[in-house]
């Protein structure tokens, strides 16, 4: 993607380049935030040291919320939204 679908995030301090559509970017923009909120709060905790274990963690919480959403049997619209969210999280982590 060009420059100009770039977006600058900041999670815990540091920023982050992350290719996105424009008509995405509102919504990168809310994910960035929750996940510096709970990378935040995780870090707060204690007992948890180092950016890439506080990581590890809040995507191990987001799985299991993931699976629990598709456990639950809510409408195939949410979990078509919650595939594609977890395929735009694989994306911007392969592009750090």
């Amino acid at each position: 993607m060009s420059d100009e679908n770039r977006v600058s995030v900041s999670i815990l301090d540091k920023e982050y380049q992350v290719a996105c559509k424009p008509e995405e970017r509102h919504e990168l923009m809310r994910a960035a935030s929750e996940l510096d909120s709970r990378m935040r709060a995780v870090r707060k905790g204690g007992a948890i040291v180092g950016l890439e274990r506080i990581a590890i963690m809040v995507a191990l919480n987001l799985c299991h919320e993931l699976q629990s959403a598709e456990r639950s049997g809510d409408s195939p619209e949410s979990q078509e939204a919650l595939k594609r969210i977890g395929n735009k999280l694989d994306s911007a982590l392969k592009l750090n």
